[in-house]
């Protein structure tokens, strides 16, 4: 079991509590996995209660960028959880690639049509996925397809909120629980924009230019040719400051960017649902 470090509230201890029990009932899991905060605590839990019967799946398709693979990587080896990738084809169909605005249930369709297979091929029971308590008051059709999938989250469940997720992760000593929240590269497009592997490569590109500069959180919105920059508020000096703006304008040029602009509102995750 992962040593507690740190203290929580009673009411996080009792969460916490609950769903070890919850997940050691369930005999065997698969747990789909993507190296975010809150699934890489559903991964551990599972790893803690339940060894060799719990097995963590990561979805791969050019809308996960390759640095977030192998941050997944890492924090898998460090549970000591075995790890299976799977490459999805979400692309391939109309309702994801043409981008309507449930094209989060196209993608969770793809991916647990693949966690569903496995899992019944390998001999776990069940999936599992990360979706925490706030997840269910933003839009995301996604969570539908999981449900029709037989998905249990169970973060949602025992209404752990993202502030507990971090906290819970912290406590237990956990490197990755500040990390920031990375959804996919599709998400930078507005709906109806269509989505293909050369404009998430240019994105991808952008975004990893961007933070080896030494800003860690950033989105590159993508409409059209047209890419609009989006930091934290409180990196904008750092941003002014530090970052050559005629240097960025080329490297997103060559990248196929016919017009580079910076969002003065500031990073503001789920901006597009607006």
């Amino acid at each position: 079991m992962f040593n507690q470090l740190e203290i929580l509230s009673n009411e996080q201890n009792e969460k916490l509590y609950t769903i070890r029990s919850y997940i050691k009932n369930l005999h065997s899991v698969c747990v789909a996995y993507s190296g975010g905060v809150d699934s890489t605590l559903v991964t551990s839990l599972a790893f803690e209660q339940l060894g060799s019967k719990a097995i963590a799946i990561t979805g791969v398709s050019p809308a996960l960028a390759k640095t977030l693979l192998e941050e997944a990587r890492s924090q898998a080896k460090w549970i000591g959880i075995k790890h299976l990738e799977i490459e999805t084809s979400e692309l391939d169909h109309i309702g994801y690639s043409k981008n309507p605005k449930d094209r989060c249930f196209a993608c969770k369709k793809e991916l647990h049509k693949h966690t569903t297979f496995l899992s019944t091929k390998l001999n776990y029971k069940i999936v599992l996925d990360g979706v925490n308590l706030d997840d269910l008051a933003d839009y995301r059709p996604g969570i539908e397809a999981a449900k029709q999938a037989g998905v249990i989250s169970p973060l949602a469940k025992f209404k752990f909120t993202k502030k507990d997720i971090r906290d819970v992760s912290k406590a237990l000593g956990f490197p990755w629980w500040e990390k920031p929240a990375q959804p996919c590269l599709s998400s930078r497009f507005p709906y109806g924009d269509e989505i293909t592997n050369k404009r998430l490569k240019m994105v991808e590109k952008a975004e990893e230019y961007l933070k080896k500069g030494g800003i860690s959180e950033v989105r590159v919105r993508c409409q059209g040719t047209t890419a609009r920059i989006e930091i934290p508020q409180d990196q904008l000096e750092n941003f002014f400051k530090n970052y050559d703006f005629n240097k960025i304008v080329q490297y997103f040029s060559n990248l196929g960017f016919n017009c580079t602009s910076l969002d003065l509102e500031g990073l503001i995750s789920g901006k597009l649902n607006r």
